[in-house]
């Protein structure tokens, strides 16, 4: 029979994702509001703080992703970062929205220092279990499912991303641009979110006995090694698999350069070019991701048929494309139209085909053993471009225009598009048949 994904188990594997990309999201529209409306913070320095997380992942993600390779414990190797990762992360969001109100109410230097200092501690947080929860899934599941594994990841992270979008029209859509917004309510909802999904995460998926079944596949199945024994012992890449590491390694940075800048920037251009509210900022993104939710599984099985590689450069082709017409229609008008969601909908698709297949090609490259560096690896380049796009796109806003985000992005996801082409290794083969029962079972614990 055909190789079956364990499909309850990898969502349930997802609620981590689910958690952190509700906090993301909540965090990209929130705190630049908050920067610009309650600590009356420029474009330029917002975008600098914007980044201060990236800054931070860029160092953490990989230490600690390899670290959790070393881990032993008797709850498994990634679990032990991401209960406590989340623990902290929910305590200390739900501070911040307090001391928001508070200084709004009356300023003071104490309060800012506060809020910046609490900030800091959070970014260190989340960033200390972000690689360990997303390389829990290839931990549990074989090579030849890891793009159908990493779907329905995508998936649960989208649900928990358009989760938040949904609190914020529902809480937010009669804030008007200038007013002050209580986000008291919707960063508590986020917490305890966060701390829910992973409470059942930890009770529902053995990692340690369900990542032996794993080694015990691939060890079975040495033809999807792509590394060889070194003199020494140890396990490298040939030269022609690290060329093709270091190309996708570019291509993400690039295509996060681009999708990150519209993520950041997208509420404050959406108030200030199109006239919308608060609230129905989110929308737009709201939709993007409900275009992404619906793409995740047909993508999942896309590239099980065509290859990772080839979905990877349609999703590049369209991102392009879809940012390529905003980018135009911007120029010419200064409301939203509704036809635009269409082309939401399209980068969500778009933004689908690269996620999906992006980080299992990154880890088909390493060995089981490595899978927390090689995650670790996937975001320091991610974290890199998020790092450098905040600031240069928001210097762009400020001295430039608002005009400047959409062909901004053009240029790098295009860029992405030509460096992927040069990717030859870490592709799926076409699916075949064979046995793999303690994946095939969905109801398998």
């Amino acid at each position: 029979m055909e190789y079956k994904l364990n499909y309850k188990r990898t969502m349930l594997i997802g609620l981590a994702f689910l958690s952190i990309s509700a906090f993301w999201q909540l965090y990209d529209y929130a705190i630049p509001l908050i920067l610009r409306d309650t600590f009356k913070i420029g474009d330029t320095l917002s975008g600098v703080i914007m980044a201060a997380d990236n800054v931070l992942a860029l160092f953490l993600l990989p230490i600690l992703g390899a670290l959790s390779d070393k881990v032993d414990t008797r709850i498994g190797k990634r679990m032990p970062f991401i209960l406590l990762g989340t623990a902290v992360s929910a305590v200390l969001m739900s501070v911040l929205p307090f001391i928001d109100n508070s200084f709004y109410a009356a300023a003071s230097d104490a309060k800012r220092v506060l809020f910046i200092g609490v900030l800091l501690f959070l970014l260190v947080s989340m960033a200390f279990y972000r690689s360990p929860a997303v390389a829990l899934m290839p931990d549990l599941t074989p090579k030849p499912l890891r793009s159908k594994g990493n779907a329905v990841i995508n998936l649960m992270g989208a649900l928990g991303g358009i989760f938040t979008l949904i609190l914020i029209k529902v809480l937010y859509s009669s804030v008007k641009e200038g007013e002050h917004a209580d986000f008291i309510p919707i960063f508590l909802i986020i917490a305890g979110l966060m701390a829910v999904s992973v409470i059942i995460l930890f009770f529902t998926v053995k990692e340690k006995r369900d990542n032996a079944d794993v080694v015990k596949y691939d060890a079975e199945h040495p033809e999807s090694e792509l590394t060889v024994a070194a003199d020494d012992g140890k396990r490298r890449l040939p030269p022609e698999v690290r060329k093709s590491l270091a190309f996708i390694l570019a291509s993400i940075a690039l295509w996060f350069m681009a999708y990150n800048a519209v993520t950041t920037a997208f509420s404050k251009y959406a108030t200030s070019q199109w006239g919308m509210s608060k609230g129905d900022a989110a929308f737009p993104m709201m939709i993007a991701t409900g275009g992404a939710i619906i793409s995740f599984l047909p993508v999942g099985i896309i590239s099980s048929r065509i290859g990772r590689k080839r979905t990877i450069l349609m999703g590049c082709a369209l991102l392009t494309a879809c940012f390529a017409g905003m980018a135009v229609y911007g120029f010419f008008a200064k409301s939203f139209a509704p036809w635009l969601y269409v082309m939401f909908v399209l980068v969500g698709f778009a933004w689908a085909a690269i996620n999906v297949n992006s980080l299992p090609m990154v880890v088909e490259m390493c060995s089981g053993g490595e899978l927390g560096k090689f995650t670790g690896l996937y975001y320091t380049f991610s974290m890199a471009a998020q790092v450098v796009t905040p600031i240069l796109s928001g210097a762009l806003l400020e001295h430039i225009g608002y005009d400047t985000l959409f062909p901004y992005a053009v240029v790098f996801a295009a860029a992405s598009g030509v460096t992927m082409i040069f990717v030859r290794h870490g592709d799926n083969k076409p699916e075949r048949k064979g046995t793999l029962e303690s994946f095939a079972d969905p109801d398998a614990d």
